[in-house]
């Protein structure tokens, strides 16, 4: 059985590209939940904040199954000067 999973898009700026739109971020909606045995709506939560970017999981919204992660990384680098 093929996995299918969907995910909400978010535009990296307020402004129209000409013919592609880039895209920023991808955020899961749905994800396939080994113990639930089929596509089920996920949560995603806050695991680390990391020097590369902040890691997230996905976790089934019915068993609260792990599903996957991500890392969103971001695209300034800030820097802390004591």
């Amino acid at each position: 059985m093929p996995h299918r999973f969907f995910v909400n898009q978010r535009r990296q700026s307020s402004q129209k590209t000409p013919s592609n739109e880039t895209f920023r971020d991808f955020d899961a909606t749905e994800l396939y939940c080994p113990k639930c045995g089929q596509a089920m709506p996920v949560r995603k939560r806050l695991l680390l904040v990391l020097p590369e970017g902040e890691k997230y999981e996905y976790l089934c919204a019915m068993c609260a199954t792990s599903v996957g992660t991500k890392v969103v990384r971001e695209a300034e680098q800030i820097r802390v000067t004591i």
